[in-house]
């Protein structure tokens, strides 16, 4: 393994948690590409360095964000949306009669579809939420991805990626050739940067947390932080929710069920563990 990307795993490790496989210097060579190109360094190790002598924030930032997976679609899985809309909704709403009001969250949200398909969900559930307060928080370590879903405008392709025909019409509307979340729907979802790397223990409490296929990409000892971190996040009664391939070890906090292509874990209560 060459130094410079045995220094480029530290830094992406550090940064954003990702683990890096020591076999993957073409992989990240191919992603980092059009950086070195742009900054006129003819290798990996003539960006390391560039990186680490003038410490520049942009320059890191889009480093980070070439090495991280966006890999996402509208309703992704399917399952994890019946559930919200057949299950979790009508049991959180049993729950929440006053002061009727419920919080979701989509960490690692990429490029939007993700909490578009939260909302989109809720609001086919009308009028039973016609008098709630409905909050849906979207984050994500990428401002790229973030201006992307803040815009909420998407191409032929990825519109008809998961949505039906009767969805695409109802949620999106024709813009310049690419199709773009209605007003409505957009005003329901609230975007911001946060790295789960960072402190975030006064977030919350959240009803519903999405964060499916995030984790299975860090090391042992973050994921163990960022699940406790998520934990403290959570309504006592809240449910989090990640991608069925995320086989890492809970703890008693949690119970654990895997249910199609997703693993649920509902918070525990406490007269369970004492």
């Amino acid at each position: 393994m060459s130094l410079a990307f045995a220094r480029l795993r530290r830094l992406i490790g550090s940064v954003a948690g990702i683990s890096l496989d020591a076999d993957k210097l073409y992989f990240a060579q191919s992603r980092l590409e059009p950086i070195m190109r742009a900054h006129e360094c003819r290798d990996l190790a003539m960006l390391m360095r560039l990186i680490e002598k003038h410490e520049d924030e942009a320059l890191l930032q889009r480093v980070v964000e070439a090495m991280t997976n966006n890999e996402t679609s509208f309703f992704r899985d399917r399952v994890p949306f019946e559930k919200l809309r057949q299950e979790w909704l009508p049991e959180l709403m049993a729950r929440r009669g006053e002061p009727r009001r419920l919080r979701i969250w989509s960490a690692a949200c990429s490029t939007g579809q993700e909490p578009y398909s939260i909302a989109m969900a809720l609001a086919e559930s009308e009028p039973d939420l016609e008098d709630w307060t409905v909050e849906i928080l979207a984050t994500d370590i990428s401002e790229l991805a973030l201006e992307t879903a803040r815009r909420g405008v998407y191409s032929q392709f990825e519109a008809q990626r998961g949505l039906t025909t009767a969805r695409l019409l109802r949620h999106l509307e024709p813009f310049k050739g690419y199709w773009r979340v209605n007003d409505a729907l957009r005003a329901r979802v609230a975007f911001q940067k946060l790295n789960l790397l960072d402190e975030f223990r006064d977030a919350g409490p959240y009803d519903i947390v999405f964060c499916r296929n995030v984790l299975m990409y860090f090391e042992p000892d973050v994921r163990r932080d960022v699940m406790t971190r998520l934990f403290g996040a959570l309504a006592e009664d809240g449910v989090l929710i990640l991608g069925a391939a995320e086989t890492m070890e809970f703890d008693e906090r949690f119970t654990t069920s895997t249910s199609g292509d997703c693993r649920i874990l509902p918070r525990r209560r406490r007269a369970a563990i004492a």
